[in-house]
């Protein structure tokens, strides 16, 4: 297999979605002009909001959303496969909940997968920090393996990356890379942000790429959210390739299918999984 060049796409979205459409598109063309064939986005590309009443007024259904046509378009437009981490968007339900979706885009502008986050964030942090994601968002039911220029990718979402069975599962249907997407907070991120990523790339012997949102986001209404940043990639025996930081901004990375491969025979543990009873 020939590796493919991959980049991670650090954002600081606002809640106003026509606003940070073209932010997310300079970034994008960034990462293709540094010759990414491979460009991920991080959770909620549209829009960071804490507002429900808001997004109630901003977000729109799948097959009106602006950004995941504009994202279509540009994708077929550089020639590039593109992982829109997450897009928050209204399910129709009648409990008025949305979906946060990633979507796999060809270099076609085709949608080849979609993933709905399966694990909803329901916690509080701190005194001050408390998130009740399951009240604003469906959660979905289904994990989700796809592929691009021989990769298998597996797709996940941010809080996903706590539950390492979901990554295991994955792993054990073939994925060479699993990507999360995150807005993670601050908080959790100083903490377990880096542990968490190295652990499921050791755990798994693939590679994780996490783009993620960063900084203090603007809202027209409700509370701002602040988010960790340090977009990271880890290779199949845990090695941070690279650490955005805090600013906004591009990294690119190269896959190298191989590397999945070897750290796979070296310590093959997907194969030693022993059924045990208990406790």
């Amino acid at each position: 297999m020939t590796g493919i060049k991959a980049a991670l796409v650090q954002l600081n979205s606002s809640d106003s979605p026509a606003d940070n459409l073209p932010v997310t598109q300079a970034l994008i063309g960034e990462a293709a002009g540094q010759g990414a064939r491979f460009v991920l986005t991080p959770e909620v590309t549209n829009c960071i909001s804490t507002s429900r009443s808001h997004q109630s007024e901003v977000l729109q259904p799948e097959d009106q959303d602006i950004t995941l046509a504009a994202l279509r378009e540009q994708a077929a437009q550089l020639g590039i496969w593109l992982l829109i981490g997450s897009l928050a968007l209204k399910s129709g339900d009648p409990d008025g909940r949305f979906v946060n979706r990633s979507f796999l885009i060809t270099p076609e502008g085709r949608v080849k997968a979609r993933y709905d986050k399966i694990h909803m964030f329901d916690v509080q942090v701190s005194e001050t920090e408390t998130y009740r994601e399951s009240a604003g968002y469906r959660p979905g039911t289904r994990a989700v393996l796809t592929g691009l220029d021989r990769l298998s990718l597996g797709m996940t979402i941010c809080y996903d990356i706590r539950f390492p069975h979901l990554y295991r599962q994955l792993a054990g249907a073939g994925a060479d890379v699993i990507s999360v997407p995150s807005a993670f907070s601050p908080v959790t991120g100083a903490a377990h942000w880096e542990a968490l990523l190295r652990a499921r790339a050791i755990e798994n012997g693939c590679y994780i790429l996490a783009p993620a949102q960063t900084g203090t986001h603007s809202s027209q209404t409700g509370k701002p959210r602040t988010t960790f940043g340090h977009s990271l990639a880890v290779d199949p025996w845990g090695t941070v390739l690279t650490d955005a930081g805090g600013p906004p901004g591009v990294k690119t990375v190269d896959l190298d299918p191989a590397q999945v491969a070897k750290a796979r025979q070296r310590i093959p543990s997907l194969t030693h999984g022993t059924e045990f009873g208990g406790p």
